[in-house]
């Protein structure tokens, strides 16, 4: 489904991109303004370095304004990742930023794997599976590397630090869908 405010997107991205950079204390023109940044919003923002994935965080439920979610998010990724050093000016340049505006989630009871994955709609939903205090989600964009329905459960069954193999009794299947706004650079 296209986004309802096609123009946010370049708009976002200019957040995430100006949150980095004046972290970075670096010069940058100032962030346009839409209406959307005011709402309640949740967020992810990737980045990417030749290719390959240099940070990602964000949130699951719109509890603050989108804008602030966008900004905070950019500058985690960017700094508090805790799988990667913090972003350095030399790397900036060669950075691609990708906002990913979060629809909200509906969660069901599953039982089983097997259940589980009857339930999911790869290469469209984002997924979060959480039992007890663990919990962890893939953006739908983690479809396009773990294209297998079970493989992509396991890793995330991995990144929650729960067993392969060996299904919670309480296992509880979080769905939903993104807006998702890259740079093209």
């Amino acid at each position: 489904m296209p986004s309802p405010h096609p123009e946010l997107g370049p708009i976002l991205l200019t957040h995430a991109r100006a949150a980095i950079a004046t972290r970075l204390g670096l010069i940058t023109p100032p962030a346009p303004e839409h209406p959307a940044l005011h709402k309640p919003g949740a967020s992810f923002v990737t980045l990417m370095l030749l290719g390959q994935l240099r940070g990602c965080i964000g949130h699951l439920d719109a509890t603050r304004p989108l804008g602030v979610d966008v900004w905070e998010n950019a500058q985690a990724a960017a700094f508090h990742d805790p799988r990667f050093s913090p972003l350095s000016t030399a790397e900036w340049p060669d950075v691609q930023v990708e906002v990913s505006v979060l629809g909200n989630s509906s969660y069901v009871h599953c039982p089983t794997e097997e259940d589980c994955l009857r339930q999911i709609v790869p290469f469209s939903d984002g997924v979060t599976l959480t039992s007890g205090s663990r919990h962890a989600t893939f953006l739908p964009q983690v479809w396009e590397q773990l294209p297998d329905p079970q493989e992509f459960v396991e890793h995330l069954l991995r990144k929650a630090g729960l067993p392969v193999g060996v299904w919670p009794s309480d296992m509880q299947l979080g769905r939903y869908q993104v807006d998702k706004y890259q740079e093209t650079h």
